[in-house]
């Protein structure tokens, strides 16, 4: 396993975002790990995940100047937080958010933060992608604007079924004509967590599960 690879998972579980047990996906499935990056909670833990995101990007994208969405309210603080790392990394790219429900007093409207204009690039950032689910009610928000996603980055790429036999990440790519990049897969941590015979069960848990909603392609 590549040594950022390790370092990420290691970050994960530390900071609380990456944990196992019995969990309920936003698909509704049963799942017995859980990737929640609404554990990070202070500025070095944010800062670090940043950093993470800011390497991904400048990895798949390159120096183009896109657009960070941030779909609320996990996706927010990733869209600042890589906004910030990539600015350290001498590439300055703005960033904008949702909110749940519309604003009808003041600026008003259902967005935060820059106003993407016609013609711009979008890339959304969010924590974790199961089913698809929250990547498609992402594109639903964003279709009121003259702009194009052109790719998502996410936390860990579960290497689920999507509608099909297919992983969601796939599906998604396919449906929208954009790539979903993710720092780590599911089979990463599987890797790290079979380096310690304390995580035998949790890691016999998660290929279990993998056997019944585990993706074909």
């Amino acid at each position: 396993m590549e040594g950022y690879k390790r370092e990420f998972i290691q970050f994960l579980e530390s900071a609380g975002v990456l944990k196992f047990g019995d969990f309920t996906a936003k698909s509704g499935r049963k799942i017995p790990y859980f990737i929640n990056a609404g554990e990070i909670k202070t500025g070095d833990q944010i800062a670090k995940l940043g950093e993470f995101y800011a390497k991904a990007y400048l990895e798949k994208v390159g120096n183009k100047r896109c657009v960070l969405y941030g779909p609320a309210y996990k996706g927010i603080s990733i869209a600042v937080a890589a906004s910030i790392g990539l600015s350290k990394q001498n590439l300055d790219v703005p960033f904008f958010f949702n909110r749940k429900e519309a604003k009808d007093h003041g600026e008003g409207g259902v967005f935060v933060g820059y106003k993407p204009t016609a013609g711009e690039e979008i890339v959304i950032v969010e924590d974790v992608i199961t089913a698809g689910t929250a990547i498609r009610e992402s594109m639903e928000i964003l279709s009121c604007l003259d702009s194009k996603v052109v790719a998502t980055f996410v936390m860990v790429d579960r290497k689920e079924k999507g509608r099909g036999e297919k992983s969601a990440m796939a599906e998604v790519g396919e449906e929208f004509g954009f790539p979903v990049y993710s720092v780590v897969d599911v089979y990463d941590i599987i890797e790290y967590l079979s380096e310690d015979e304390k995580n035998i069960e949790n890691v016999e848990r998660i290929k279990k599960y993998l056997e019944v909603f585990g993706a074909k392609a």
